[in-house]
């Protein structure tokens, strides 16, 4: 057990909760941010779904990414920093700078609080959509030697990631003093929710268990969030972590009609609803052009994403839990805690 100090930037976040819940369970003192302290009770309550009370072994304080405010006092004192707050632009009419300039300021703000506070190494939580997307088509799984290639078709958020994560590695090179810094790679993240605040891909889950009326022919890699967690920790104090990026899949790819048949298979009554049709790639471009959400779906219909955790496993000792159980754990979450939608009567 441990009694050192780690920071988890964005405590409102689901993968951030998770590596709270990590720590804790491991014996470290934990900090977190969040942008007020209106949320301190809402994290507080999440954490307890979780199975956590911890009490004074967690502080806040109020930090924005957007703003130099608070990230020393965060820093302070801390041995690691685990970086999983990202700022999501809000409104539909969001630019792609509106993306990537509060990411890559907001990663630099957290290194230089880490470097300037003496933090051993930093785990950054960036994203596939830093390694596989704007690709041609790959005969080959994604590893984490790629990057995603932004001459392609990237959406704004998946180019923020790419970008952020790069100035991340760039100002270690240039002026990291010492910094040590790692990063995780998620792909779709799933496992328990522990409130109405959770991942998008969730959303997924969720909207297969409300009726979605068809599936795009979308695939993707799977992860549970406790094996994200588990992941971030463990490169966070491995000496083989530093320096190194670290793709996070259980298994292989799937597709989306693969995920509606295990919720059909394995959830009963409540995946009643749950449709196993493929839609036609040209109704759901179709689709996008009157609904603008869906438009960053296109450029992956049918794409391969497979990619491998190979790495995390040679040098971490890494080993997820099947993608099956992530999807399963994520559907009895969204049951448990009442957040599927009622059946309307």
């Amino acid at each position: 057990m441990s009694q050192e100090l780690v920071l988890v930037t964005g405590g409102t976040g689901f993968i951030a909760q998770h590596c709270i819940l990590a720590l804790l369970s491991q014996g470290y003192q934990v900090r977190t941010t969040v942008r007020s302290l209106a949320r301190e009770a809402e994290v507080r309550d999440n954490l307890g779904t979780g199975g956590a009370q911890p009490r004074a072994r967690l502080s806040f304080v109020v930090a924005d990414l957007g703003s130099d405010a608070g990230w020393a006092e965060a820093a302070g004192g801390c041995r690691y920093v685990i970086h999983g707050a990202s700022p999501t632009p809000s409104g539909t009419y969001a630019t792609e700078e509106d993306w990537v300039r509060p990411a890559v300021d907001g990663n630099l703000r957290v290194l230089r609080a880490a470097r300037d506070a003496g933090v051993a190494r930093v785990v950054l939580t960036s994203a596939f959509g830093a390694v596989g997307v704007g690709h041609k088509p790959m005969n080959r799984p994604f590893n984490e030697d790629d990057w995603s290639d932004l001459t392609g078709n990237v959406a704004p958020y998946q180019k923020s990631k790419t970008l952020s994560e790069r100035a991340a590695w760039e100002f270690i090179r240039n002026e990291g003093r010492g910094l040590e810094l790692s990063a995780v790679n998620p792909t779709a993240v799933l496992g328990p929710a522990l409130g109405a605040d959770y991942s998008h891909s969730i959303r997924i889950i969720k909207a297969m268990m409300d009726g979605q009326p068809g599936l795009p022919r979308i695939n993707s890699g799977f992860v549970d969030v406790r094996d994200v967690a588990d992941l971030h920790l463990r490169a966070m104090v491995d000496p083989a972590g530093n320096g190194e990026r670290f793709l996070a899949i259980a298994g292989e790819s799937i597709w989306f009609a693969e995920v509606a048949r295990i919720l059909r298979a394995r959830m009963g009554a409540a995946a009643s609803k749950v449709a196993t049709r493929s839609l036609p790639d040209w109704l759901v471009r179709l689709g996008a052009w009157r609904d603008p959400r869906m438009k960053d779906i296109v450029p992956i219909l049918g794409v391969n994403m497979n990619a491998t955790s190979a790495k995390a496993r040679r040098l971490l000792g890494w080993n997820p839990r099947p993608a099956e159980e992530a999807i399963v754990a994520t559907a009895e979450s969204l049951v448990r805690l009442k957040l599927l939608a009622p059946d309307p009567s």
